[in-house]
């Protein structure tokens, strides 16, 4: 009897040690997707290699999603990788329920020399808000698809209430190569999708659906992931090793329809002032999917 007393004694000893262990003990010590976090520039000069075979080509980048999922921060993101050190191209609002972007607008970054550019563009459109009217999901759409093909010019300026009209200064209706997006990427915020109202879901959907139609590439960036996970928040290495983020890629490859391989995660920069080794790695990885999609697609269709 005192045996069996000691023992469930030890027993209970050590479930309460194991409860009490810090959370990243409790994570599996493999990884479930492989990245290279110890070669940062290696991933870069691939970026820096990626540029399509026809002079002149750039790979066009269209992001979207809810306002607020962090589109802006992303180009911020990718712009002060690019550069090694912070930058802010794109306005970033403070709160979800605003949107800074209200054009369509073409995002350069500068490779260094004073001039010129890297071969690929990124555009940012204004966010769809997560209980608008059917009416305006279906202009948002339309304006959208627009922009799929080419057909809105910098400047335009979205609005909720109507479509772009086939008299607007903004409508090109004979556009190049360099008009059309190569790639579309999806941004959703991984701490509010599961509050996602199921009309907005549809309306990323037909969006999903056009771009298939057109034999778009599509991918998905899963941001704020430190917001989700307490590993990542303590370590951003801990992103492939998380079992609520891989949850949350299901959830969102089950509501959307974009397969896991598809979506990446991602920690834009928000409040830091200086860059961090392993958030670069995180956001060239990303970069670097996305642009071999592009360069791929447009291979593919335009040489």
């Amino acid at each position: 009897s005192n045996h069996q007393s000691s023992t469930d004694s030890r027993t209970d000893h050590s479930l309460q040690t194991q409860s009490s262990l810090p959370p990243l003990l409790l994570i599996p010590l493999e990884p479930w997707r492989e990245i290279n976090w110890n070669d940062k520039q290696g991933t870069l000069q691939h970026v820096k290699a990626i540029r399509p075979k026809t002079e002149g080509q750039v790979i066009r980048i269209l992001l979207h999603g809810l306002v607020g999922a962090g589109k802006s921060s992303f180009i911020n993101s990718v712009d002060s990788v690019l550069q090694g050190r912070m930058c802010s191209p794109a306005l970033v609002a403070n709160s979800s329920s605003d949107c800074c972007t209200k054009k369509h607008i073409t995002h350069k970054f500068n490779n260094g020399n004073q001039d010129t550019f890297y071969p690929f563009v990124i555009n940012d459109n204004m966010g769809l808000r997560n209980n608008c009217s059917r009416s305006n999901r279906n202009n948002h759409v339309r304006d959208i698809e627009q922009v799929l093909k080419g057909h809105v010019s910098e400047g335009y300026t979205f609005n909720p209430e109507r479509r772009i009209s086939m008299d607007s200064p903004f409508l090109n209706l004979n556009p190049s190569a360099n008009d059309k997006v190569q790639v579309l990427v999806f941004v959703i915020d991984a701490n509010t999708f599961s509050q996602m109202n199921e009309k907005a879901v549809e309306t990323l959907q037909d969006i999903r659906d056009e771009a298939s139609r057109l034999d778009i590439p599509q991918v998905a960036l899963l941001t704020k992931i430190d917001e989700v996970c307490p590993e990542i928040q303590q370590d951003v290495k801990n992103v492939y090793k998380s079992k609520i983020l891989k949850e949350k890629m299901k959830e969102v490859s089950a509501r959307v329809g974009i397969p896991e391989n598809c979506i990446l995660p991602l920690k834009n920069y928000s409040e830091e002032l200086d860059l961090n080794s392993d958030t670069d790695a995180l956001i060239l990885s990303a970069l670097k999917h996305i642009l071999q999609l592009g360069n791929d697609h447009l291979n593919k269709h335009y040489t």
